[in-house]
């Protein structure tokens, strides 16, 4: 059985290798710990830091997790991260992907996980990409299992609806147009 989630939220890091100084925060139930003492979670918060690039973070999940190849539920919102990188796409278990209220600014750094299977749930809104005409039905065609995006459901519609425009209309711009640029 499996515990709470690992939460290094609001510790003021500044890249993800300065958790390795942090003791997690203590939850309501709590943190289980096996004989390694690696704790028995298929979850962790990093969010609320200043986290610009995820260098590191297969360590850190090696460091505090028993199983961190099991991991399901990660939570980087509320950081600086610019771009999607290929470290989140080893994560071939993960479900559930927090990147809300971040910098990403290209809508093709969502392509990048398009390998994860398992990924049912993510949040993308607050960063740059969310003004980029046809954002919802990018990354939905994209991330063809997802359930939940930027906490709403995902519909059968959206979906068949998304696949259709993605395939028949030209792909949306990568980055939201400056107001000098004309259509």
């Amino acid at each position: 059985m499996y515990g709470p989630p690992i939460d290094l939220s609001f510790k003021d890091l500044n890249n993800v290798t300065d958790a390795l100084a942090e003791i997690p925060r203590r939850a309501q139930r709590p943190l289980k710990i096996d004989s390694k003492n690696k704790y028995l979670s298929q979850s962790m918060r990093l969010n609320n830091n200043n986290i610009t690039n995820l260098v590191g973070l297969e360590f850190i999940l090696s460091h505090f997790l028993a199983q961190p190849s099991l991991l399901g539920w990660l939570d980087l919102s509320c950081n600086k991260i610019t771009s999607i990188e290929h470290v989140l796409c080893e994560l071939k278990e993960l479900r559930v992907l927090y990147l809300h209220g971040n910098d990403i600014w290209s809508l093709t750094e969502v392509n990048k996980l398009r390998e994860l299977n398992n990924l049912h749930t993510i949040t993308l809104h607050g960063n740059v990409i969310e003004n980029v005409k046809g954002y919802r039905n990018h990354v939905i065609s994209m991330l063809p299992h997802l359930k939940r995006m930027d906490f709403s459901a995902v519909t059968r519609q959206e979906k068949v609806l998304s696949t259709i425009w993605f395939t028949n209309i030209k792909p949306p711009r990568t980055r939201p147009k400056d107001a000098s640029e004309d259509d």
